[in-house]
């Protein structure tokens, strides 16, 4: 058992308007099963990569542990190979026999280390990796985002896998995993960083009770403030009021005033000065004591989407299709299907059952396709029956990011999108506003897909349709877009494997 201690860490990227860590300490446990949450651009990433010594700091990073880090990045000549001609360059240390031992924990075939690496699925990538990532001794693994683009049943065997491992930390997003496979929680809140035991949920419901205790401290302190105010005003006015008397007074009419209780005036305006600098000595204790009790409130603001309303009840009907790509077998086979006005479907299956093949199709078949047609892939329909609405305008999130360059008026000038009203939704979703004039290349990818979310929200629709749109995106952001779809009730066709997600938000569900 050994310990990682962070002491005064600091650290900026070159360029960047303001620091990514300042004076951050904190001490973790290498034998935790440690969740790392934040905010997208919070610096998660950042720090895993600070521990593996890529970028120089300013502070201190003590400990005697080895680190390993998820995912490995796998070059293009080595997915021509398969992972057991090059696992060994990812982790020097390691051994056939013990990588075998971890693919059975991962209910995984031992072939696929003898299959080229690149022919493999994203699950099976993924737990070819992990059975090499775990495969060491004594190593303190790092583990990013581990179930992304990863179906429901992969993520349970990775859930289940990660349950019975320790020393690690775990960045991921999904709430259901944080749940099950973690025992203390790093959380990189807005204004400082905390150190918990518990899982994600028992964190949450900690914070919440925390920040309305924050919330309630602060209105009693604002109450106080203000009340003090007043009084002070009060007692200033009484003191001038008072303190004007001191001079000329009117012998007739203030028959007991003389010249002599000029003295017992100014004693009186006096101690009512003094008074008055107690009541400003109290307020700034109440303020001090106010500053910092809202730092780390989440406050979530609503966010707003004006769907269009479709004249039919029927979107999209299928009825026996097949379909696939040319050259290649049916993905879809037999499918029968509708989409109906105010229903938000999400469909369900393994990788590779034609879940976005079927999204595809149905836009391309759409007389209006919206703006966001970045990933054009041809689709044959071998037989059966599809029909969309004529007229049908769909707003679409692709589940890949790679497209978007450049800054993000130049990305509302092409997709002919409202500037102003994406920045104002992009801050709502916690963009910082030194974010908006940087090119989208140096978003993080959880800051990609948001842009395509807050576009997606602003183009007015009949049907949006995304494909897996959650992927890199934080808990709280989350939390926002579930608010916002079921005050909204938009009609929708989804593809997301978050668990939680899918059941909060969908009216039915459709298995592939």
């Amino acid at each position: 058992m050994a310990e990682i201690q962070v002491t005064n860490l600091t650290f900026e990227y070159e360029g960047s308007f303001e620091p990514v860590f300042e004076e951050i300490s904190f001490s973790v446990d290498t034998n935790w099963k440690l969740g790392f949450i934040g905010r997208n651009g919070k610096g998660k990433t950042t720090f895993l990569n600070l521990l593996m010594g890529k970028y120089p700091y300013q502070g201190k990073i003590s400990t005697s542990t080895v680190f390993d880090y998820f995912p490995y990045h796998v070059t293009e000549t080595q997915k021509k190979q398969t992972a057991a001609e090059f696992f060994d360059e990812l982790k020097p240390s390691c051994e056939l026999w013990r990588v075998l031992i971890e693919m059975e924990d991962l209910q995984a075939d031992a072939a696929l280390l003898y299959r080229p690496f690149g022919t493999l699925s994203f699950g099976e990538q993924t737990k070819v990796l992990l059975a090499v990532l775990f495969s060491g001794e004594n190593d303190f693994l790092l583990i990013d985002e581990p179930t992304n683009h990863l179906d429901q049943d992969a993520r349970a065997c990775v859930r289940e896998y990660l349950k019975k491992k320790k020393g690690f930390i775990l960045v991921s997003h999904d709430r259901d995993l944080l749940d099950a496979c973690i025992d203390h929680v790093l959380v990189l809140n807005r204004g400082s960083i905390e150190v918990q035991s518990g899982n994600f949920t028992s964190w949450w419901e900690n914070k919440r009770r925390k920040d309305q205790f924050a919330l309630a401290e602060n209105e009693k302190h604002l109450q106080e403030i203000a009340s003090l105010r007043r009084a002070a005003d009060r007692s200033s006015r009484w003191a001038e009021k008072n303190e004007n008397t001191k001079i000329g007074f009117n012998p007739i009419k203030e028959h007991d005033r003389c010249i002599s209780t000029r003295a017992f005036i100014g004693a009186k305006t006096k101690k009512m000065q003094s008074r008055i600098a107690q009541y400003e000595k109290r307020m700034e204790r109440e303020i001090e004591e106010k500053e910092g009790l809202l730092q780390d409130i989440e406050q979530t603001e609503k966010l707003h989407v004006q769907p269009l309303i479709y004249p039919k009840e029927r979107l999209i009907f299928a009825r026996n299709l097949c379909a696939g790509y040319p050259g290649g077998g049916n993905v879809i086979r037999n499918l029968n299907f509708e989409l109906l006005r105010g229903e938000r479907v999400f469909l369900h299956g393994k990788n590779g059952c034609g879940k976005s093949t079927l999204l595809h199709l149905i836009r391309n078949l759409a007389e209006e396709t919206g703006n966001r047609m970045q990933d054009h892939r041809e689709i044959e329909t071998r037989s059966g029956l599809l029909t969309v609405g004529a007229g049908l305008t769909i707003s679409y999130i692709s589940q890949d990011t790679g497209f978007l360059s450049g800054t993000l008026s130049e990305y509302c000038r092409t997709e002919k999108l409202d500037y102003s009203l994406l920045l104002t939704l992009l801050r709502k979703l916690d963009f910082e506003r030194t974010q908006f004039e940087k090119p989208m290349e140096s978003f993080s990818e959880g800051q990609k897909k948001k842009v395509l979310i807050a576009a997606s929200f602003i183009t007015p629709a009949h049907l949006y349709i995304w494909d897996e749109p959650l992927n890199y995106i934080d808990v709280f952001s989350r939390m926002q877009i579930e608010q916002l779809l079921l005050s909204a009730s938009p009609t929708m066709l989804v593809v997301d494997h978050d668990v939680r997600f899918q059941k909060k938000l969908a009216t039915r569900t459709v298995k592939l």
